[in-house]
């Protein structure tokens, strides 16, 4: 794809975003956060927990945030190779707050939908066997606004990452929208192999899903809001389940 100005979505057709060895060395760097992860999932002490808490989850989820805007910053290293904008792979600016309560009007009703989805679906799975990450959500204020800050971070870093630099290379390599959708979902749901294979499985879907809006309103924006309130509730909640 060619250089995209501050309000464009690259369209399909186009020269790749970012140089191939780049896009390699992402999702490399990618695979490796994953194969630790699927590590401590298989090795963890606990029989039910992927690992035990001791202490406060605050430094866990200060080093988190810091992890994904690293991710985020290397993503925009490489579309500065060929002269993209990260501003132009998240699409168009809001012109107003008519489009602020539009994308999130899109966002929560799609949240509303992915939430049934889900349900149903890990039920058709049945018992989920894999050690949960329960005992490292928050507890108490500081611990929630840090969630909050984490699922935030989480929501605009990872879609940037995987809806828009991924999904958007993977179009300009391989020219097939529906591809280019599942390879970067395949890449996302690995990338958390670290909750084992149930809701790996269930988290391909989630971003073939989030991919599939990202191309329908050609901007992040709409998952972005999504993403981070998805992670936002099912963290509160589950922690006080």
């Amino acid at each position: 794809m060619g250089m995209t100005g501050p309000d464009e979505t690259p369209a399909p057709g186009r020269r790749p975003i970012a140089p191939l060895w780049h896009t390699i060395a992402l999702v490399a760097l990618i695979l490796a956060i994953a194969g630790y992860g699927a590590y401590a999932q298989k090795n963890a002490g606990s029989k039910t927990q992927i690992a035990e808490r001791r202490g406060s989850t605050l430094p866990l989820y200060l080093g988190l945030i810091a992890g994904e805007w690293a991710l985020f910053r290397f993503s925009i290293v490489g579309l500065r190779k060929t002269g993209t904008r990260m501003r132009g792979v998240i699409g168009q600016r809001w012109a107003s707050w008519k489009d602020v309560a539009r994308d999130a009007a899109i966002g929560l009703g799609a949240w509303v939908v992915w939430t049934g989805a889900e349900t149903l679906l890990a039920q058709a799975m049945g018992q989920d066997t894999a050690k949960e990450i329960t005992a490292l959500l928050p507890r108490g204020p500081a611990e929630i606004v840090a969630w909050i800050a984490l699922s935030v971070s989480a929501g605009i870093c990872e879609e940037a990452v995987f809806r828009g630099y991924l999904q958007q290379q993977f179009q300009a390599l391989t020219g097939n929208t529906a591809l280019a959708i599942s390879l970067q979902a395949l890449v996302f749901g690995v990338g958390h192999g670290y909750q084992g294979l149930q809701k790996t499985l269930l988290i391909v879907l989630f971003g073939a899903a989030f991919g599939a809006l990202a191309h329908w309103r050609r901007s992040l924006k709409p998952g972005m809001i999504l993403h981070a309130w998805t992670d936002i509730f099912s963290g509160i909640l589950a922690s006080r389940a």
